[in-house]
């Protein structure tokens, strides 16, 4: 690689609840934190500002950028929101590349943390375990959550139902309650498949699971350290495959970092 390491935009969902909000710049600031020799820069896709286009234009001209989605699945945020910003930012400054890597999930990595949430909430053997995700109309990010589930059964050893709090079934409401109907007298306990604190943990709080445990960011605390690794081997690993295209003659501009 040439020159300066690429700047990296992690571009969250946004907010407006200030525990969220916290949250995750504790998690741009521990990515900076890791890596002092690369420029990361927060940006949003909703809610707060900068947003992805404003966080680009900010930069240097010609300077590559990588933005890693700080987002749990694919979805329409990553395949049309980020895409468009990039190739909108490529295209006013062709020197410039800028990629965008998948989401953060699904990860194994990412299970440990859900399992480390459930363990704060003293999981028992016994209990039955739902996975609370967001929810998407996007198949693909319905097919990243199926599959957070499976490695969330793997990390636990125990079956694990999945439920959706918006666009997709079951909705999580109903998730709970067909576990508790199929388990009589056993704990439904929810792991919530959020980033953060928001609206939408305070969803997975009322669905009526008899306990739910933390999102992967809890406001006050450092974000777990293998949430970090997810976002930075992000990062790296699109600076290497466009090191390997730029190698290979895929790109013919001045582009090589």
């Amino acid at each position: 690689m040439t020159g300066a390491a690429p700047a990296l935009v992690a571009a969250s969902h946004g907010t407006s609840d200030p525990a969220g909000r916290r949250a995750v710049a504790s998690l741009v600031a521990a990515v900076t934190d890791r890596r002092p020799d690369v420029t990361v820069v927060g940006a949003f896709v909703d809610v707060q500002q900068p947003d992805v286009p404003t966080a680009l234009d900010g930069m240097s001209s010609g300077a590559p950028v990588v933005i890693v989605p700080l987002l749990l699945s694919t979805g329409y945020h990553v395949h049309v929101d980020l895409a468009e910003a990039a190739a909108a930012a490529a295209g006013a400054d062709i020197r410039r590349p800028v990629e965008v890597t998948s989401a953060l999930g699904p990860d194994a990595r990412l299970a440990r943390i859900l399992a480390m949430r459930l363990a704060a909430i003293g999981l028992d053997d016994d209990d039955v375990v739902v996975l609370a995700a967001a929810g998407s109309s996007d198949a693909g990010a319905v097919v990243d959550c199926r599959a957070m589930g499976s490695l969330l059964e793997a990390e636990l050893g125990r079956p694990v139902v999945v439920g959706f709090l918006s666009a997709a079934e079951p909705r999580l409401g109903d998730a709970v309650m067909a576990a508790r109907a199929a388990n009589p007298g056993r704990r439904i306990v929810a792991a919530s498949y959020l980033l953060a604190p928001g609206y939408f943990h305070s969803l997975v709080q009322r669905a009526g699971a008899d306990a739910a445990s933390e999102p992967l960011l809890v406001d006050g605390e450092q974000p777990p350290v293998v949430l970090v690794d997810v976002v930075v081997d992000r990062y790296l690993r699109a600076c290497d495959e466009h090191v390997t295209a730029a190698y290979q003659g895929a790109r013919t501009d001045a582009t090589t970092w």
